[in-house]
């Protein structure tokens, strides 16, 4: 069936539609909203998109989102480089501050393991994290992955490498939905399963 839209109005829906959590309504309602903005509000929108695209990287260390070879994290001496909090993404990191209840550093897994869509340890920063544990004295590693289905195996496989290594691995308490994402939890929530972590394999 041939599209109903002009040819630049159904490239700009099928470019949104390729976002993370818009489906095809979802991009058609945006599109539009974009196409009616000032000329001064979209500009401003496409300039805030390739400014980031420009300036923003990931670290070199932890792989969470970074102006500089380091992210505001890693550069900070005052973190207790023995305790590494594992998230899948960046977003996760801004939720996991919020509770103030952790001072160690992060490292970001860039995804979780999926196996129905080819996704396994090695699409993820995995390798990454293991270097990491000797050089930088790491006692404790938090898994902090989702508590959803892929979340769990994700935690799972990272005891089953870590645990001979030496570390003690935890995860995060109850009091997280299950199914849930991290990035969605009040900081009281969060900060309770901080408090109440447990080892992996821990069903007491």
């Amino acid at each position: 069936m041939a599209s109903l839209y002009t040819p630049p109005v159904q490239t700009l829906i099928d470019e949104l539609g390729r976002l993370p959590g818009v489906g095809p309504k979802s991009a058609q309602r945006i599109a539009f909203h974009l196409l009616k903005l000032p000329e001064a509000d979209a500009e401003r929108l496409a300039a805030a998109i390739r400014d980031a695209k420009a300036r923003v990287r990931f670290c070199d260390r932890c792989f969470n989102v970074a102006e500089s070879t380091l992210c505001p994290i890693c550069a900070d001496d005052r973190r207790d480089a023995s305790m590494l909090c594992v998230v899948e993404e960046s977003r996760d990191i801004v939720a996991l501050e919020r509770t103030g209840e952790f001072n160690g550093r992060y490292h970001v897994l860039m995804g979780c393991m999926n196996p129905l869509e080819g996704i396994g340890p090695d699409q993820l920063k995995m390798r990454e994290l293991l270097l990491r544990l000797e050089p930088e004295g790491v006692r404790e590693v938090i898994i902090c992955t989702n508590p959803n289905t892929e979340g769990e195996v994700t935690a799972m496989y990272l005891s089953k490498v870590l645990t001979p290594l030496g570390v003690t691995v935890t995860r995060l308490a109850s009091g997280l939905p299950v199914g849930g994402d991290l990035e969605y939890a009040d900081e009281l929530t969060l900060g309770r399963a901080f408090e109440g972590r447990r080892a992996v394999g821990d069903t007491a």
